[in-house]
């Protein structure tokens, strides 16, 4: 929300020294988050006067239309001549009143202005369009073209407010009241102990039956709804130059002069509105839930097909706005400058239920200002204050006439009362405020409070953020100041430390970054086609999801349950930016719902939550294993001179889940398996005990192809939690022996089917406790050699007695008892 520090004078007499920095500081310490002081005009120095242009000349033979102007301006030039100015916008004509810089004069961004030669002519100055001044753009695009009653000669930086300071304000979800100007006039008047001219308190005629007819069919949709109509309008009315200026300043464009007026009332009340063309509305006006399937224009000129759930504003024809959100274009209000402008306008004040309108404006992907305020909270009582202020400048400025019709449907309601004891701030702060602070504070932001002990406060109307006592008490906290809180620093008990899973967390992440990836931390969202793009199964696990009620973007609405696709996305991205050789991992939580959905219980804030409270809290949240995941592309090893490099396979993707495992001490047995997203044949189960903990190998072709990722990525997941279940990380000390090792190497032909992890386990297990250590270090299929549909692995057994040196007959005996069992359990059978 910009703030104009102009504007906000109006309703709070705030000292005349007080710039927008002293502002800002009051109101970052009542709570609000005032991002930037803007200042506007701060480099703009006169002469900045108004001209009437007397002649125009077109200058022939350039690349762009050029015109030599004469311009009247009045004594300003201290000769009373006329200017010469040279000009090439075309957006104006001869006796039309603009802005002129004379030489001597500076432009905002530090441009200074001279007389100059250019296009065969001495252009003495610059006619100026609103960009130039640092304005933004008026819809015109040229050059400002002023009314004819302005006075020729008159300081344009004062008629067109020129030097101003703007609030730049970031409001939260909770407070839709400083939406408003109002509403941060409310705030700083309290800051300032100052009274507030409120501008929504005006004399407002009560309702009859002489309205524009309004049927409201969805009370709990649309609880108020006020109409009122003004006639006689005169088309070529424009908005006044200050009307303008302060929409430009909170960041709007001027349109119209009756949409411009809505829109000046929405700013600084809050309350939306919208102006319908009399003409165009054609009977009752109504409210109502839309047909699924209904379809509206709206004023952004998309034809747009309605939810069931969308509340839509209809006449007789059907729906002419989408409540809330925009107004529809069969009744928009004509501009100025068409031949036939509006005349009669029916002006609508409602009040709509904010999740409603939240709702319809993210199925739309259509976010307005009015929708904006309507689902952060509008004030309903402050609905006919701004149809009246709406009706009074519509008169006032373009000579319409109100009528005494006025309608107002109103859903009986009562006014929401809180009970809270009066020492409950002090409880929830930690400070003693006392009951005359607590009953000043809460009303200073408008709550009427009685009682003693025990207070009965009455929450105001424009807040409906205020729906409990730790609200209440949260509002006392803020206005005598978060930095008058007293710091306690807790005391942790000395000795414990970083828990079992926070060391394995560490350690895992440095041994990663140790073998060369990069951790590439994601959100933990997601959307639910990655699941057909993983290739897994309809009834996968991993497919049930957490969805979230508010989430940060409609298309990834669900919590994760795989760190895959973000970390996907990650090597997508610096693929695309040119780094092509890559190692990427990340370590993070995912998110499984559980079988039993349960509510969550509000905890209390004033004292410790009891371990029952926590514990049914912690029940009500999903499963949230931590994973790890790997993914990698292009050169593993890079070429130089010293060979010629290696690009990343599924091998790396294995050997990063042995490296895992061996910092959790869990005892890891990879396997050939079969997954969603891995190649079939190049894809590694990875079982710890009788638990499949992840899989490790290729990506499938069509995975790669569906997440645009590099040719033969290769990629991991494990569950870490199950790791460190079945792991024991207690540092053992390396067992050092001064005898020989005694090398046996073995190669066994077995079917092409039989995994190397079962042969390897017989031969471990068949070797007995002289085994040290076993490697796999050769592959070799040829069917005229071996036979078809068979292969030969190739081991490499290390044995030592941790006693003795062992002899060549006790090394071979080892060997052969272990190729002995390997051929009971898995048919192999020495080769050669």
């Amino acid at each position: 929300m910009r703030v104009p520090l102009s504007w906000l004078r109006e309703y709070v007499d705030l000292p005349a020294t007080e710039t927008g920095r002293d502002v800002q500081a009051k109101l970052v310490s009542a709570g609000l988050e005032v991002e930037t002081v803007e200042h506007l005009g701060a480099d703009l120095k006169g002469p900045l006067v108004v001209g009437q242009v007397l002649t125009i000349e077109e200058l022939e033979g350039f690349k762009k239309p050029i015109r030599f102007c004469t311009v009247d301006v009045g004594q300003a030039n201290g000769t009373g001549e006329p200017q010469e100015i040279v000009c090439g916008a075309r957006n104006f004509s001869v006796g039309d009143k603009v802005v002129v810089v004379l030489p001597g004069a500076t432009l905002p961004g530090g441009f200074s202005i001279s007389a100059r030669k250019t296009y065969g002519k001495t252009s003495h100055g610059m006619i100026c369009s609103g960009d130039e001044l640092g304005m933004g753009d008026d819809g015109s695009h040229g050059i400002i073209v002023l009314p004819p009653e302005t006075e020729v000669g008159k300081d344009a930086i004062e008629l067109l407010e020129l030097v101003d300071e703007v609030l730049d304000i970031a409001v939260t979800a909770n407070r839709g009241d400083c939406l408003s100007i109002r509403g941060v006039a409310r705030e700083a008047a309290i800051a300032y102990g100052l009274p507030l001219s409120d501008p929504a308190l005006l004399d407002v005629p009560g309702p009859n039956a002489y309205g524009y007819p309004v049927e409201v069919s969805d009370p709990l949709g649309c609880d108020r709804f006020t109409a009122r109509t003004v006639t006689g309008l005169s088309p070529e009315a424009r908005s006044p130059i200050w009307l303008q200026r302060r929409l430009q300043k909170v960041g709007m464009r001027p349109i119209s002069l009756a949409v411009d007026v809505t829109n000046y009332v929405m700013m600084e009340l809050g309350q939306p509105l919208h102006a319908y063309d009399r003409s165009l509305v054609q009977g009752t006006i109504g409210v109502r839930r839309a047909t699924e399937g209904e379809q509206i224009r709206t004023l952004d000129g998309v034809e747009r097909k309605l939810h069931a759930e969308d509340l839509v504003i209809t006449d007789e024809r059907g729906p002419i706005g989408l409540a809330g959100v925009m107004g529809g274009a069969n009744t928009e209000i004509a501009d100025h400058s068409e031949a036939e402008g509006t005349t009669d306008v029916v002006i609508e004040a409602a009040h709509f239920d904010a999740v409603s309108i939240a709702r319809t404006a993210r199925r739309h992907k259509l976010s307005s200002e009015a929708s904006r305020r309507f689902e952060r909270g509008v004030d309903p009582a402050a609905a006919a204050a701004a149809a009246q202020r709406t009706v009074d400048l519509l008169v006032l400025l373009a000579g319409g006439t109100a009528e005494a019709g006025v309608t107002e449907v109103v859903a009986p309601s009562a006014p929401h009362t809180i009970s809270v004891p009066a020492d409950h701030p002090d409880k929830v702060a930690g400070v003693s405020y006392g009951r005359e602070t607590v009953v000043r504070r809460l009303q200073e932001v408008g709550c009427d409070v009685y009682g003693q002990d025990e207070l009965l406060v009455t929450v105001p109307s424009w807040r409906p953020d205020l729906q409990e006592i730790n609200d209440l008490a949260e509002e006392v906290i803020r206005l005598e100041g978060y930095e008058n809180l007293p710091s306690t620093l807790p005391r942790p008990p000395a000795g414990r430390g970083l828990t079992r899973r926070q060391r394995l967390h560490r350690r895992v992440g440095r041994v990663l970054a140790g073998a060369g990836y990069v951790e590439a931390p994601n959100y933990p969202f997601l959307a639910e086609q990655v699941f057909d793009q993983l290739l897994l199964d309809a009834d996968d696990p991993k497919r049930r999801v957490v969805k979230l009620t508010n989430p940060l973007n409609d298309e990834e609405p669900a919590l994760r349950t795989s760190l895959l696709p973000g970390l996907f996305g990650a090597l997508r991205r610096n693929d695309g930016r040119g780094s092509h050789d890559l190692a990427l991992f990340e370590t993070g939580l995912v998110f499984l719902p559980r079988e039993e959905q349960r509510i969550a219980a509000v905890l209390p804030v004033d004292r410790r939550p009891t371990d029952e409270e926590i514990a049914e809290l912690d029940a009500a949240l999903p499963e949230q294993p931590r994973h790890v995941a790997v993914v990698l592309a292009g050169a593993r090893e890079q070429a130089g001179w010293w060979g010629k490099g290696r690009p990343a396979d599924w091998a790396d993707a294995v050997e990063a889940a042995r490296v895992v495992a061996r910092e959790a001490g869990a005892e890891l047995v990879v396997r050939g398996g079969q997954y969603g997203p891995w190649h079939p044949g190049r894809c590694a189960e990875l079982v710890v005990g009788d638990t499949v903990v992840g899989h490790a190998g290729e990506l499938h072709p069509r995975v790669v192809k569906a997440f645009g990722l590099p040719a033969r990525t290769s990629a991991m997941e494990l569950d870490l939690d199950a790791l460190e279940a079945a792991g024991d990380d207690t540092p053992q000390a390396p067992r050092i022996s001064t005898f020989p090792v005694a090398t046996q190497d073995v190669a066994l032909v077995v079917d092409k089917f039989v995994p190397h992890a079962e042969v390897e386990a017989a031969l471990r297990e068949g070797a007995g406790e002289l085994l040290e250590g076993i490697r796999l270090f050769d592959v070799y299929e040829n069917a005229e050699q071996l036979g078809d549909g068979r292969k030969s692995l190739a081991y490499a057994l290390r044995f030592r007695a941790g006693d003795r040196t062992l002899t060549v007959d006790e090394a071979s005996a080892a060997r052969d008892a272990a190729v002995a069992l390997a051929g009971e359990r898995t048919g192999a059978v020495l080769r050669g």
